[in-house]
């Protein structure tokens, strides 16, 4: 098996740079177990040495997201990949959110005619904005909760969403800044909290029902989970990166009609959304056995529990080959 120099981009300034450390302390050493070369940058401060990357990937995802001050601080040195770096055969992608998720990192690294994982910039670009997202769904038949975004709405129409209402940015993962609202006195609050994480702000029905998830790799549908919430109304940052918050079963105990439609829908939106390499799509399964797609992530997280690993496990793919084969992945998109 070829041997593979392989820089691995974490960190980043998004608000989910805790997650995407998470994901990079997992990529790494996987990657090296299967015999590549890996090179660790954090975009935020540049190559880690051995010492600094062991201190970096030690640490553990917060119960809460990065603050703005932290971030903003970060912001004023945001660094790009070194381009001293010769004989890259690709790069991996361990970022999540922000300039890492929404086809910037993937624009630049297009420029430069360097391989990378996952999807490409325009591709990443569509999935992030949820607004758009949902619309190709709606043309391509995949059923998603109604929306409106703002300020293109009237109360009429929110009346006619229900509550309870999810208020959300409209470009931002980890459900950061996503609120549940049961009084629409409550709404003018939630979107100033979701305004805080992009102007845009999608106002979306409430999906009650079981919470699954489904990975993506190379256009074919893998496992199919269940996120078991318990008393919770949604799948929120501290139930995705606390230990014990959640149940997580895969695969999933279903119907073998709704098992195989779930696959068939995750896929489907992998295709509609032009993604490549790998993705992972959310759903929620209402009580009369209709399923309704959340929203399609380009860069699921990386740790060998997180959802995309799970899904694979399901089909006999262990931690490392999946890492190993989104790698190889990536090296169809060398030019000749």
């Amino acid at each position: 098996m070829q041997r593979l120099r392989v820089v691995v981009l974490f960190g980043g300034v998004s608000e989910e740079r805790d997650v995407s450390i998470a994901s990079a302390a997992q990529v790494i050493p996987a990657l090296r177990e299967v015999g590549h070369e890996v090179i660790a940058i954090d975009t935020a401060t540049g190559i880690l040495n051995h010492s600094q990357e062991a201190r970096l990937l030690a640490n553990k995802v917060a119960a809460l997201p990065p603050g703005s001050d932290s971030l903003a601080l970060m912001r004023q040195t945001h660094i790009l990949p070194a381009q001293q770096l010769a004989d890259v055969d690709v790069y991996f992608l361990a970022l999540h959110g922000g300039t890492g998720e929404n086809g910037s990192i993937q624009a630049m690294l297009d420029m430069a005619n360097m391989p990378y994982t996952g999807s490409g910039s325009l591709a990443s670009a569509v999935a992030m904005d949820k607004d758009i997202t949902k619309r190709l769904y709606t043309l391509a038949d995949i059923r998603t909760p109604a929306w409106r975004m703002t300020p293109d709405y009237t109360e009429r129409e929110l009346l006619t969403l229900g509550l309870p209402l999810v208020i959300k940015p409209n470009a931002q993962g980890s459900t950061v800044g996503l609120s549940i609202i049961h009084d629409l006195a409550a709404l003018d609050a939630a979107i100033t909290l979701a305004r805080q994480f992009g102007d845009e702000v999608m106002l979306e029905q409430y999906i009650a029902g079981r919470e699954l998830s489904v990975g993506v790799l190379d256009g074919e549908p893998l496992g199919v989970g269940e996120i078991v919430l318990d008393q919770a109304l949604i799948f929120d940052y501290s139930s995705k990166y606390q230990a014990g918050k959640v149940r997580e079963i895969f695969p999933a105990e279903l119907p073998a009609d709704i098992y195989a439609e779930a696959q068939r829908l995750a896929a489907l939106a992998h295709k509609t959304l032009k993604l490549a390499g790998y993705s992972r799509s959310d759903f929620r399964l209402d009580e009369n056995g209709k399923l309704w797609c959340l929203e399609t992530n380009t860069l699921p997280g990386m740790t060998s529990t997180s959802l995309m690993p799970q899904s694979a496990a399901v089909m006999g793919i262990s931690f490392a080959e999946l890492c190993d084969h989104i790698c190889r992945l990536a090296l169809r998109k060398r030019p000749p």
